[in-house]
């Protein structure tokens, strides 16, 4: 699929004074309406395609929805200011979403925004039960491929990337967004629109490791993450206490593991 982009005029201005006018390929970022239930939820700045899988990570980083929940239907609707994407939680559910929505004003999918308090921000992660089968070698297979994946990257220079990829480090499914958050979440939900499993793999992110995307890895149950940033020490904490496998600072010639 090729996604749109704007074509924008600039001037580069070299080191040496010379000037000449480009032609630069950027990315498109529009806020997207998230209603559940018939309520606005959340506004989240993000590359307009691949919503339905945006969604369907989000209610699972929201912990609206769990690992082995139905994936619901969502429908998308052109606003005049961006897009509204729409779902229906089974009532079950309804429940957590209003307690949410009481406490909520977002402008990311970072999980976090509209917490009541710090106890909630600190909520237990579930243990991380899927076993990773991959070794070093995966790891720097997949990076050494990952750029190849980077469509929209290579066209803006302005996106990040997520990837599902195998125990022998190929690449399976890849999805792209301004934001880190939104990128993984992306591909969280295809993964749970499709069915695929970590099956012994991992994910791989064109970010650092920050706490936020912790949480997603384990509430996903991914057995491994590897980012190609540095990771905070919250992060790192969370991840130990989940059981979640850490390769961090990954590049094509070395790698942080994580020891706990």
């Amino acid at each position: 699929m090729t996604v749109p982009t704007t074509s924008y005029p600039f001037r580069r201005i070299a080191a040496s004074g010379d000037i000449s006018h480009v032609e630069r390929e950027l990315a498109e970022e529009v806020p997207i309406a998230l209603e559940f239930n018939g309520i606005g939820y959340a506004v989240l700045m993000a590359t307009p395609h691949d919503i339905e899988d945006l969604v369907a990570g989000f209610l699972l980083a929201e912990r609206l929805q769990f690992a082995g929940d139905t994936v619901i239907n969502v429908s998308l609707h052109r606003a005049e200011a961006g897009l509204v994407a729409r779902a229906t939680l089974p009532a079950d559910r309804a429940g957590a979403l209003l307690d949410r929505i009481r406490h909520r004003a977002s402008d990311s999918s970072c999980g976090l925004c509209g917490i009541e308090n710090l106890e909630q921000a600190m909520r237990p992660l579930p243990p991380v039960a899927a076993k990773c089968e991959a070794g070093n070698d995966a790891v720097f297979n997949a990076l050494a491929e990952l750029s190849r994946f980077q469509l929209l990257n290579a066209r803006t220079g302005a996106v990040h990337a997520a990837a599902l990829v195998d125990a022998r480090g190929s690449i399976r499914i890849v999805r792209e967004d301004v934001g880190r958050h939104n990128a993984f979440d992306k591909l969280i939900g295809a993964m749970r629109r499709t069915g695929a499993a970590w099956d012994g793999g991992f994910a791989l992110l064109s970010s650092r490791c920050s706490f936020e995307l912790v949480e997603k890895a384990a509430l996903a149950d991914c057995p491994m993450l590897v980012t190609i940033s540095a990771p905070t020490r919250l992060a790192v904490e969370r991840a130990a206490k989940a059981g979640l496998e850490l390769r961090v600072l990954a590049r094509p010639d070395a790698l942080l593991a994580s020891e706990y």
